[in-house]
């Protein structure tokens, strides 16, 4: 059985950092792409950031680029969102998701559409509030 857990959610100034982490069980990590979504209230889940460790791919949705990276923890055996000069729009629950094992992408598809994972993990609350 595939589980996701995530954690290192939090309250965090405008201008903070905060590092995420995605627990994965049931399945070897370096077989998958784990991706990272957030969720505002009132709007649609969205795709931030994703990184295949097969082959060590990434992705980054525009409004994170240059300020949040996605990275494997071997140490820890989590793959690790570092969230930096947060804003207030970054405020949502972020989830994290795999692909796999072996991911592929369909050409022309945008690695961040939600219907390309198939396990999830239940959230973590990040608020940026001065």
């Amino acid at each position: 059985q595939v589980q996701l857990v995530e954690s290192g959610g939090g309250l965090v100034q405008p201008g903070g950092s905060l590092r995420l982490s995605c627990a994965a069980s049931g399945i070897t990590l370096e077989n998958y792409a784990i991706g990272w979504f957030r969720q505002a209230p009132g709007k649609e889940r969205e795709g931030v950031a994703v990184l295949r460790l097969t082959d060590g791919s990434q992705y980054f949705t525009d409004p994170v680029k240059g300020r949040f990276t996605i990275f494997r923890d071997p140490a820890e055996n989590t793959v690790d969102l570092q969230m930096n000069s947060l804003k207030p729009e970054d405020t949502a629950v972020y989830f994290c998701a795999a692909k796999g094992p072996n991911p592929t992408f369909p050409h022309g598809r945008n690695w961040l559409e939600l219907d390309l994972y198939d396990h999830w993990g239940q959230g973590t609350q990040v608020t940026v509030s001065s």
